[in-house]
């Protein structure tokens, strides 16, 4: 679905911000972009819809080469959430921004109306209101309902919690996990590792711009070294397992936790 064969990307006048990146995201997957600030996680996601191309090496989008085709014909496969809405609404109502998105989408304006209808339900948005008079939260809601409405194949995240509270952020976590379920592909940065805890299931870490770890996230989360490395720390139950050692080291969840204890509470009786 999504590949990159020894890319390497720097923007003018500057070195390489990304360098020789090989990797293959698989249908069906759902992956965080993991690192440091400044390591190049929004370069790559704007290299993977073509928003950028690249100083050398390939992109492959669905079999599509993103230096050759045109950005616009790879938005019909693939969504992308800006981290600050605000860059990416611009129209004056909620119901408008929506069937923005769609105008690429559907020829059918009775389609569009209905599918901008069922994303208004599944956020509980009112459709007549002005973005620029919601709150942070709303906005990000705003934004991802006018991506989403567009059903891309590949759905492209870049911190898509960041400032939003908890209720908000378990919104927008549990839509995104019920496309994922679905069969949409998500390619997610998050500096947030509950998050990435909860609901990837593998990890990319680029650290400098290289990509210095790959693999499943309860195996990255473990790899203290390697999170090191990239400036980041575990979730809180793998570091609390990994400080207690032992069989809680094998503990991802709290509800493995509570069974290790429990377990071990059983066995000392």
């Amino acid at each position: 679905m999504l590949e990159f064969q020894r890319v390497c990307f720097g923007y003018e006048s500057e070195s390489a911000t990304l360098k020789d990146l090989s990797f293959t995201i698989n249908e069906g997957e759902f992956v965080a972009l993991l690192g440091e600030n400044g390591a190049g996680k929004s370069t790559l996601c704007r290299l993977a819809n073509g928003l950028l191309k690249p100083s050398s090496g390939r992109v492959l989008a669905f079999g599509n080469d993103t230096g050759q085709v045109k950005t616009s014909l790879l938005a019909r496969d693939i969504g992308f959430l800006f981290q600050n809405p605000d860059r990416q609404i611009c129209q004056s109502s909620v119901r408008d921004e929506i069937l923005f998105g769609l105008e690429i989408a559907l020829d059918d304006a009775a389609a569009r109306q209905a599918r901008c209808d069922e994303m208004l339900q599944l956020f509980s948005l009112s459709g007549e209101r002005d973005p620029f008079g919601m709150s942070r939260g709303e906005r990000q809601q705003i934004a991802l309902a006018s991506v989403l409405a567009r059903a891309p194949k590949l759905l492209i995240l870049d911190e898509p919690t960041t400032g939003l509270d908890y209720r908000e952020c378990m919104t927008i976590m549990g839509i995104i996990a019920q496309l994922h379920a679905r069969g949409t592909t998500i390619l997610m940065i998050s500096h947030d590792m509950e998050i990435v805890a909860d609901f990837a299931g593998r990890a990319l870490v680029i650290s400098e711009g290289r990509l210095i770890g790959d693999g499943p996230v309860r195996q990255i989360m473990r790899d203290e070294g390697l999170l090191g490395r990239a400036s980041l720390l575990p979730a809180q139950i793998p570091a609390l397992g990994a400080r207690l050692g032992g069989p809680y080291a094998e503990a991802f969840s709290v509800e493995e936790m509570l069974s290790l204890i429990l377990e071990q509470k059983g066995a000392a009786r």
